[in-house]
């Protein structure tokens, strides 16, 4: 399978960001991608106080151009995300669609960990103000393998990924806007260390650069292989990264390292009751 990962720098203009967008897909299509990535709040990335009057309905414009070029290109579509409302709560729910090479939306899911610091003095940033969290579990069929959904800080909580693996996800596909700061010490080893411990492909698209004053985003948009090896690594900047990925691999190092089927099961377990 051909994957593209395609990196932006989102800012406070949607129509601009979506145009981009639309463009990095383009792209995709021509380095031969079967499923392209797009990243976190590709939509928008401003004060707050934007987030919802930039929000959208279900189907709504974004949505549909997004629909509509997956169509076009025919290719699967990890839309990243974008800010769809939920219901008549005032905030939004922060969406990942994923659209397959009809324009069809065969899968959606809401992030579920909210980035929500607060640090006295120093940092105040909570996403919960103007997002609501997701309840979900995700896993879907993508270009007719078994895929985990997630986004961002979802990527600290490792229990998620463990049980899309359960469920049968073979690549776990992370759209991201991780903050420079955070990113240089977190990004890539999280990142690996998701890839090994559940013995899955993982491909993150990523926010690069400055999206408004003071607010950086790390790049470095990335797909790492089931032994935790970087495949391909996006430079600095706007632009398409694209790889090849062997499914066969995978099913090499799941037999070499039965990490998944040796778990104590009997002992402890994770369930998804919950959702």
């Amino acid at each position: 399978m051909r994957i593209s990962v395609c990196q932006m720098n989102s800012r406070a203009d949607k129509a601009e960001n979506t145009r981009v967008a639309l463009e990095l897909l383009d792209e995709a299509k021509r380095q031969g991608a079967e499923v392209a990535v797009l990243p976190e709040c590709l939509d928008y990335m401003g004060p707050d106080e934007g987030v919802y009057p930039n929000s959208e309905e279900e189907g709504g414009p974004l949505w549909t151009a997004l629909a509509d070029k997956a169509r076009e290109l025919g290719i699967w579509v990890i839309g990243g995300t974008f800010r769809v409302r939920a219901g008549d709560d005032s905030r939004v729910g922060n969406t990942l669609v994923v659209f397959n090479p009809a324009g069809e939306a065969t899968a959606t899911y809401r992030k579920m960990h909210m980035f929500d610091i607060v640090i006295p003095g120093e940092v105040d940033f909570m996403e919960s103000r103007t997002v609501k969290p997701g309840e979900d579990v995700v896993t879907t069929q993508i270009a007719g393998v078994q895929s985990g959904l997630s986004i961002c800080f979802d990527l600290r909580f490792p229990e998620l990924f463990r049980l899309q693996a359960l469920a049968g996800a073979r690549i776990l596909f992370l759209p991201a806007a991780f903050t420079a700061f955070t990113g240089k010490a977190h990004w890539e080893i999280l990142l690996r260390a998701r890839a090994i411990e559940n013995t899955c492909f993982v491909v993150a698209a990523g926010q690069d650069g400055e999206n408004m004053p003071g607010k950086a985003s790390h790049g470095q948009s990335i797909i790492i292989d089931p032994w935790g090896e970087i495949v391909a690594q996006a430079p600095a900047g706007v632009g398409v990264t694209t790889a090849d990925i062997d499914l066969d691999q995978l099913d090499k190092v799941r037999r070499n390292m039965p990490s998944l089927q040796n778990r104590r099961a009997d002992i402890y377990s994770l369930s998804l009751a919950q959702g």
